[in-house]
């Protein structure tokens, strides 16, 4: 039998290269009405602006049935229809390959290629929790997800700052957000000579603000180099103070002493260099301008800072119901009441006191939170016991069950749709485009918590609908036994998803 991990960008590929020259024609259906007669379709337009007449030749319809290569899934048939040319697997053979291994499919498609470090900075995470606006809020969750997602995509990643205000650390553990804490403030020495001769001629200590230890111009550097593309044409000077520099510092330090590990928090290793880091600001909209000016004054006073620095910028938060000046903590605590009392009308008790429930109402507040700010499990217990009770036999080996017994819509509706693209879209939520041109580039924070929901409603869907536990009896053995391994898939791709929001996967709500 053919093993390796089945994809559907690798299938794909090789769809579109057995059509010979030309663009991608290709594409995965995902709706349900669709997937009762076709897996992957070339629309007849496309197949008109390549082929003559729109007929695809004999030969090239033979070369998509015999389609091999590693990752690809085996072809079962395809034919031309009215839409186009209409392709279906082989699903058992597909659902064999993937239920058969299914820890594969809870991992990237492929781990990162070697390139450039990354340093997340939020400096939201200075504020005042008392004072945390949402904005700010949503690009701390903006940048903890990306950090786990490029964790899981093998990415080395250092995060900036080290949180030492005892409240921030409460609040963040509250949210479910691993960050690094407690570290010594770096040395501003070096920063401050540079300043000082950067100061412009006209600054008169009795003319700056207070606490502003001169003026730094950066107009030169806006209007000079092709690399600041993006960058606010009016910037001109920036107000030097301790706490800037403080804050150039931190960073300093944080590309000059990598972490010995991707985790967040592990301890600092020896100067890795500067060449392959890539700094990536994640900022609320209302940051952005502050930021801008501390990308240049990096550049200004230091000679080593990393030649590319990226903004990823959070837009304003807009939660129906919530007002507009709540701060993050009365957020929390607002979206905490309502899980409370929105289960003490599903269970006719409060239950908010119950030890039991204590850390279930807290993971369900900050679910909620999650996947209102980034979005712009099933369990088999019934088996478990019944098999304790005798009623049904233990697990057989997954070699020997038969996936060609799952027959149901829904079942190969949740592996094509969910289980086998799911390594593709954790490599896609890692992916930052750290070539593209200009300041600012994209953060697919909203792609997995889309993944969720639409994988919630689709095993919703088919839970309520099919019966996995059957009646004892051995000649229904079969089926259920591959129905549970399908759960098992999706919950191990649920609890991998869940993971990547900082979320663990409860047993009851």
């Amino acid at each position: 039998m053919a093993t390796g991990r089945l994809g559907v960008e690798e299938t794909l590929g090789a769809l579109n290269t057995a059509l010979g020259a030309g663009g991608p024609v290709w594409f995965k259906e995902s709706r349900a009405r669709h997937l009762r007669a076709r897996d992957f379709l070339a629309p007849r337009r496309a197949l008109q602006a390549r082929f003559e007449d729109g007929q695809v030749p004999e030969a090239v319809v033979h070369a998509v049935l015999r389609l091999q290569g590693s990752g690809v899934a085996p072809v079962l048939r395809c034919e031309a229809t009215p839409s186009g040319l209409a392709l279906q697997l082989q699903r058992s053979a597909v659902f064999q390959r993937v239920l058969s291994s299914v820890a594969a499919y809870a991992a990237p498609a492929a781990p990162a290629a070697r390139g450039p470090r990354v340093l997340l900075h939020c400096p939201s995470l200075r504020a005042a929790p008392c004072s945390l606006r949402l904005c700010q809020l949503r690009a701390v969750l903006v940048a903890d997800h990306l950090a786990r997602a490029l964790h899981v995509h093998g990415v080395s990643v250092s995060l900036v700052p080290a949180v030492r205000d005892p409240d921030m650390s409460t609040l963040l553990q509250q949210l479910r957000v691993q960050w690094p804490s407690a570290s010594a403030p770096a040395s501003t020495e070096a920063l401050w000579s540079r300043a000082l001769a950067e100061f412009t001629s006209t600054d008169d200590k009795g003319a700056l603000p207070p606490g502003v230890l001169g003026s730094v111009c950066l107009k030169e550097l806006v209007e000079g180099r092709g690399r600041l593309a993006g960058y606010d044409p009016n910037l001109d000077n920036c107000l030097v103070t301790e706490d800037l520099l403080s804050v150039l510092a931190e960073l300093q330090a944080a590309v000059q002493h990598w972490p010995d590990d991707t985790s967040p928090g592990q301890a600092a290793a020896p100067d890795a260099g500067v060449d392959s880091c890539m700094v990536v600001h994640v900022v609320s909209y209302e940051e952005e301008f502050q930021q801008q000016k501390l990308d240049l004054l990096w550049w200004k006073l230091d000679d080593d800072a990393p030649l590319r620095q990226k903004h990823v910028v959070c837009g304003p938060v807009k939660v129906a119901g919530v007002p507009s000046t709540l701060t993050a903590p009365e957020y929390y605590e607002l979206r905490h009441a309502q899980v409370c009392k929105a289960s003490a009308l599903k269970h006719s008790r409060d239950l908010a006191q119950d030890p039991a429930w204590t850390e279930t109402f807290r993971v369900l507040s900050v679910a909620t939170i999650k996947f209102e700010m980034l979005s712009k499990a099933p369990q088999s217990q019934g088996y478990k016991r019944s098999v304790e009770q005798g009623l049904y036999p233990a697990f057989p080996p997954v070699s020997s069950l038969d996936f060609s017994l799952l027959r149901e819509e829904g079942e190969w509706l949740l592996l094509f749709n969910s289980v086998l693209p799911f390594p593709d879209l954790l490599s896609q939520a890692a992916a930052l485009d750290l070539t593209a041109p200009g300041l600012h580039i994209a953060a697919h924070a909203e792609m997995v918590c889309k993944f969720l929901v639409q994988l919630s409603m689709d095993f919703s869907s088919y839970y309520n609908r099919v019966h996995i536990l059957t009646e004892p009896r051995p000649h229904l053995f079969g089926q259920m036994f591959a129905r549970l391994q399908l759960l098992r898939a999706v919950r191990e791709v649920l609890h991998t998803g869940l993971a990547m929001l900082g979320l663990p996967p409860l047993n009851y709500i």
